[in-house]
C-alpha cells in the first residue's frame, strides 16, 4: 500500500512540474513575436520590392541571441500546420541585445533566410508559433479574421510587453517593422523639472552647491593629510632624537622645517620647470660643449707619420 502511494505522489509532483514548465515557457523566452503585418498593400518592402506580410521577432534580452536553426510555424486552417526551418550560416540571425528580425510571410523560402515557406491570410484566423530548436514553444499568438485591414498591424503596446493592440498609424499607434513598437518622444522628469523651474536658478543653485561641497570635502581631505604627516614626522624626529617628551620636541622644532628650506626649494623647482636664467636679458650665459672623444673620429690617425732621420 505504501509502495502504491509513493508512486502516486512520484506521478502528482512531475505532473506539477511539467505544468509549471508549459506555464513560464513565454516568460524565460529571450525571443520573442513582437508584431505581425497580414495584409501589406503598400507598406514596408522586402529587399525584392514587394509588399508581403511580415512577422517581427524581438531579443528582449541584453545578449545576441541567434535564430538560426529555429522554427516559425504558422496555421491557417484548423488541422493545418507549416512549419519553416530558419537556416544556420546566415550572420543575420544573429539579433543582437534589444533589437528586432523581420520575416517575410510570403511563400518564396528560395529568396533569402528570411522569407518563410507559408503565406498568411486576412480572411481567416492565424496562428503563429515560435519554437527554439529543440522544438520548445517560445511564444505563440493568435490573429482572430477580420481584426486587421490592410496596413495595419498586431503588434505589443512596447517591445516584450504583455498587452497587444491594433497599429492602424492613428495616434502613437505606428506600424513599426525592424523597430521598436513605442518611441518615447518625452521625459517625464525633465517636463516636471522644467515646470518647477523653468528659468533654471534652481538648477544653478544646485549645481554650484555641488561644485563647493566637492571643495569643500578636497580641504577638508588635504588638512587631515597634511596634519598626519607632520604628526608622523614629529614622531620618526623624536624618536631619532631618543626624545620622550613632546613639550620639549615642540620647543626644539623637531620635525619642522624653517620657512628658508621651503623657500629654497619652491625657486628650484621654479627654475627647473621655466629654466628662467637662460631667458635673462642681462646677463649672457655660456655652456661648455663637452664632446664625448673617440679614437675613429681622430685625425692623426689618418695623417702619413714622418719618417725620423738617423
Amino acid at each position: 500500500m505504501k509502495k502504491k502511494t509513493g508512486i502516486f505522489l512520484s506521478l502528482l509532483l512531475t505532473l506539477g512540474l511539467g505544468l509549471s514548465s508549459c506555464g513560464e515557457s513565454n516568460t524565460k523566452s529571450k525571443l520573442l513575436l513582437n508584431e505581425v503585418l497580414i495584409l501589406n498593400e503598400n507598406n514596408y518592402q522586402d529587399d525584392y520590392g514587394c509588399h508581403s506580410a511580415w512577422i517581427e521577432i524581438f531579443n528582449r534580452s541584453y545578449g545576441s541571441a541567434d535564430l538560426a536553426a529555429f522554427r516559425l510555424k504558422a496555421s491557417s486552417t484548423p488541422g493545418d500546420t507549416i512549419s519553416y526551418f530558419i537556416p544556420k550560416g546566415d550572420i543575420l540571425t544573429q539579433i543582437k541585445p534589444r533589437q528586432h528580425a523581420l520575416l517575410w510571410a510570403d511563400g518564396e523560402p528560395r529568396r533569402g533566410t528570411f522569407h518563410t515557406n507559408f503565406v498568411l491570410n486576412p480572411e481567416t484566423n492565424n496562428w503563429i508559433g515560435l519554437y527554439d530548436s529543440g522544438n520548445k514553444l517560445l511564444d505563440q499568438i493568435v490573429i482572430p479574421a477580420g481584426t486587421l485591414q490592410a496596413n495595419q498591424s498586431y503588434g505589443r503596446v512596447s517591445d516584450a510587453s504583455d498587452k497587444w493592440e491594433i497599429k492602424d498609424g492613428t495616434g502613437d499607434k505606428y506600424v513599426t517593422p525592424s523597430t521598436n513598437n513605442k518611441t518615447i518622444d518625452s521625459n517625464a522628469k525633465q517636463e516636471k523639472f522644467e515646470e518647477h523651474d523653468s528659468v533654471g536658478i534652481g538648477m544653478s543653485i544646485s549645481a554650484m552647491s555641488v561644485v563647493f561641497c566637492g571643495l569643500i570635502l578636497l580641504f577638508i581631505l588635504f588638512k587631515i593629510v597634511g596634519t598626519v604627516a607632520t604628526n608622523l614626522s614629529k614622531r620618526n624626529a623624536m624618536k631619532a632624537q631618543g626624545i620622550t617628551d613632546k613639550k620639549e620636541a615642540k620647543d626644539a622644532n623637531l620635525g619642522e622645517s624653517p620657512g628658508e628650506v621651503y623657500a629654497a626649494i619652491a625657486l628650484a623647482m621654479h627654475e627647473l620647470q621655466s629654466d628662467v636664467h637662460d631667458v635673462e636679458n642681462t646677463i649672457l650665459t655660456i655652456n661648455k660643449v663637452k664632446r664625448t672623444y673617440s679614437p675613429w673620429s681622430s685625425k692623426i690617425y689618418t695623417l702619413r707619420e714622418t719618417p725620423h732621420r738617423k
